[in-house]
């Protein structure tokens, strides 16, 4: 038996329930999983730092700006599915290389051939979707590998990759400012790879894993009302802080006059505020559960995005608002991750491919109605008024499920709390 073996061999015991989240699960699979996603995430929304700059050299209209920050989200949404399923068909790390070698590939033809039409920087947008997909990746690597009671914080610190949203908020403008910003999507492959054999030598599939099945009868949970619900919950929670991450350096630089690389500072701010409280999101679902985790966020999050839509002038009311407002974002990103294996759980892959595509439209919707709303009205705040009527409806969702849910789901024998 090879050593290989045997560390799976102990990590299975050590997954069990009952111990502390440190000596459960499979910590290098762990740490791949957030760096695979850190990185995907830095080159999803590549596009939404580099718009102000892209948006002058090719002289687009405010709905093209949209449009272009919001197909990553689109594409990303859509693939995310793809990925679901073929994690569950052919393991979540053998999905994960091969997004990998897809985006790679992709970003360097984009810098050796260039980009200099609207219609280049959707194509550049349709490969950065599969680095979006990586979500779908990413979770279930590491939630395979840990028991009921301590999926709100392995999700959780999986998903904080998308912290890598950051990167290219504080980085993207600086490195177009000093080489192009075509010459970013090749500086951007330099991370990738050494992510990415980090990956191939860390990441390990969890033992035991769901029996394959036909990919007809993975989408047979859409005929479970719990996947809707799902899907518009994190369309909510998701959909706000990728769409507002695409988004934010184009608001900045229209609403306050800014440069580029200041509104990527300020962009980066409110990114890194809605990043680090992720798994804090998840560990707080843990212990109160995720219902009452998100009751909170849909109602703080529907009255900031509210005070937003009233468009102020004043630019450190306007970054504390979005502070906020990601952070609460983030917060309830947490909160839902920590739902879904309790109710799914055999079915992770293949609903957490679902549920990322509902956070992806949700992000998509965001990110192009800002821009569309800009060039009708000569002002983005519609977008925000409506996106707080969609956190009301998912308040109200949670309203009508939350009794069913606590009494059918029976997962309290495991110490997980709904």
């Amino acid at each position: 038996m090879s050593a290989a073996d045997v560390g799976v061999i102990e990590h299975r015991t050590s997954s069990k329930s009952g111990g502390s989240f440190w000596s459960a699960g499979h910590r290098p699979t762990l740490i791949a999983a957030f760096l695979y996603f850190d990185l995907a995430f830095m080159v999803w929304v590549l596009l939404g730092p580099l718009a102000p700059i892209i948006s002058k050299d090719l002289s687009l209209s405010p709905a093209q700006k949209g449009l272009m920050v919001a197909v990553p989200t689109l594409a990303g949404a859509v693939l995310r599915i793809v990925n679901g399923l073929l994690v569950d068909r052919i393991g979540p790390k053998r999905t994960g290389a091969i997004g990998q070698i897809i985006v790679i590939a992709g970003l360097s033809t984009a810098w050796l051939l260039g980009v200099d039409s609207f219609a280049g920087t959707l194509a550049v947008g349709v490969v950065l979707g599969f680095a979006g997909a990586s979500f779908a990746v990413a979770l279930p690597l590491a939630s395979r590998w840990y028991p009921a009671e301590h999926q709100g914080k392995a999700m959780g610190i999986a998903g904080m990759g998308n912290s890598g949203t950051v990167f290219a908020a504080l980085f993207a403008p600086l490195l177009a400012k000093a080489f192009g910003w075509n010459a970013v999507f090749g500086l951007a492959v330099i991370p990738l790879a050494i992510v990415f054999v980090l990956y191939v030598a860390m990441a390990k599939d969890a033992p035991n894993p769901p029996a394959p099945k036909s990919f007809a009868a993975y989408l047979s949970v859409l005929r479970h009302q719990d996947a809707w619900w799902f899907m518009l919950f994190y369309g909510v929670t998701f959909g706000g802080f990728v769409g507002l991450s695409s988004s934010l350096s184009i608001y900045f630089t229209d609403s306050f006059a800014m440069t580029p690389v200041v509104a990527g500072y300020c962009t980066a701010a409110c990114v890194f505020a809605g990043s680090l409280v992720r798994p804090f999101g998840g560990a707080v679902a843990d212990r109160i559960g995720g219902i009452n985790t998100l009751t909170f966020v849909y109602s703080l999050a529907a009255v900031t995005l509210v005070a937003i839509s009233l468009g102020t002038t004043i630019l450190p009311l306007a970054l504390g608002l979005f502070l906020l407002v990601m952070a609460t974002l983030g917060f309830g990103n947490g909160a839902v991750f920590q739902l879904v294996p309790q109710r799914f759980g055999k079915e992770i892959g293949v609903m957490t491919g679902l549920v990322g595509f509902g956070g992806g439209v949700g992000g998509f919707y965001l990110a192009s109605s800002l821009g569309l709303a800009k060039q009708l009205t000569g002002k983005p705040q519609m977008g925000f008024l409506i996106f707080a009527g969609l956190a009301l409806i998912a308040l109200g969702g949670l309203t009508v499920v939350k009794k069913r849910w606590r009494e059918t789901w029976g997962t309290a024998g495991t110490g997980a709390r709904i």
